[in-house]
């Protein structure tokens, strides 16, 4: 088999108002992704879903688009779709970095593999090694006070046992946030806070004291990007297990994580690690160096959540049942862009066994939201 065609389809999306996301990052109210489709000579096409972010990983929808199609296509044309490590090996050396948008057509490529073998993706990473229904963590933005409580309380009623809480803005008002949202919810639901990088090595140490009658298990991506020395002193000097995330996009960045101590868990998806092949790399790094994965989020919609979905099944220290994950992407957004989304029950998600990815792309939908 080999690939004829890559099209690329900027798409705008807004976020429902309740679920608009701010952060360290600033405000996400409107989501621009890019979904790209792989076609071949066997009639087989798949889907990939590139949800890139500028402050995220510097690709907008407009520089993932131009390098698809100027840079990457042209290279992979006549290529099979089924040899995964090729392809990346050409998508590395043509170009640094641009995550997100290798990652879409790494994405389609699997699924192409399994509509073309009739079985899901994570047979094709190895089989299933836990229950197809995923139970997630949310994750809240860093509102005012009143809403966050309002949030909290919402969350808990719907189920969800384990709240993330955006923090990493005014230190201030993050502890009070922690404060409310913290007695809104009562007791027993884990809290997670989540810096993404917005203190230095000091404040993050005080603001984990700070709030340390909060009951906090995790402090996510508490230091800046390439700080490894100053996110290993945060582990050393708190008490909440630390995740790495933002620091955390490849193989390079996780041995150094590793290397360094810095973290209890690390963070990994498809879409920030430059696709699932590159995610399970290092799933099982860690796994040897006995430090836990789990599953992060950029918000995505329908066709990149469900490569995540795959990514938790077929990997045992993906150990979402210690360190909840977030796959609940499409339930922030206005609309979903497939005729059979993912089932989301409260925090609950679950990935179907049909071939592939396991969704349909609903054309129509997307042309109406094209840009």
């Amino acid at each position: 088999m080999k690939i004829t065609a890559i099209k690329t389809i900027p798409v705008r999306i807004p976020l429902k108002p309740e679920y608009c996301m701010v952060s360290a990052l600033g405000r996400h109210e409107v989501s621009q992704y890019l979904l790209v489709r792989v076609e071949t000579d066997a009639g087989i096409e798949g889907v990939g879903e590139a949800t890139v972010i500028p402050r995220w990983s510097g690709e907008t929808v407009w520089s993932a688009q131009a390098i698809v199609d100027q840079v990457f296509a042209p290279l992979l044309i006549g290529l099979d779709p089924f040899d995964i490590e090729a392809l990346d090996a050409v998508l590395d050396q043509a170009a640094q970095g641009n995550w997100f948008a290798k990652s879409a057509i790494e994405m389609a490529c699997w699924d192409i593999q399994g509509r073309e073998l009739g079985k899901p993706v994570y047979e094709l990473l190895g089989g299933p090694v836990r229950s197809p229904t995923i139970r997630c963590r949310f994750s809240m933005g860093a509102y005012e006070p009143e809403r966050a409580a309002r949030r909290g309380r919402e969350l808990v009623e719907q189920g969800f046992t384990t709240i993330k809480v955006k923090v990493g803005t005014c230190v201030e008002e993050d502890i009070e946030r922690v404060r409310v949202v913290r007695e809104a919810i009562g007791k027993e639901p884990e809290m997670v806070i989540d810096a993404n990088c917005g203190y230095d090595t000091k404040t993050a140490i005080e603001m984990a004291h700070a709030v340390a009658d909060c009951r906090v298990g995790l402090f996510e991506q508490p230091t800046p990007r390439d700080d490894y020395h100053g996110l290993a002193e945060v582990r050393r000097s708190i008490e909440p297990e630390v995740m790495a995330d933002d620091i955390c996009f490849d193989e390079t960045q996780a041995k150094e994580c590793l290397l360094n101590d810095a973290c209890d868990v690390i963070s990994v998806y498809p879409g920030k690690n430059g696709g699932l092949r590159k995610s399970l790399k290092i799933v099982e790094l860690a796994a040897e160096q006995g430090v836990a994965c789990s599953i992060g989020s950029n918000l995505e919609l329908d066709i990149a959540s469900a490569a995540m979905c795959h990514l938790v099944l077929a990997h045992q220290n993906m150990n979402i049942e210690k360190f909840s994950g977030d796959i609940m992407g499409p339930i922030y957004h206005s609309v979903r862009i497939v005729t059979d989304p993912l089932v989301i029950n409260g925090p609950n998600i679950t990935i179907s066994d049909r071939p592939g990815l396991g969704v349909d792309v609903d054309w129509s939908i997307v042309e109406k939201h094209a840009m």
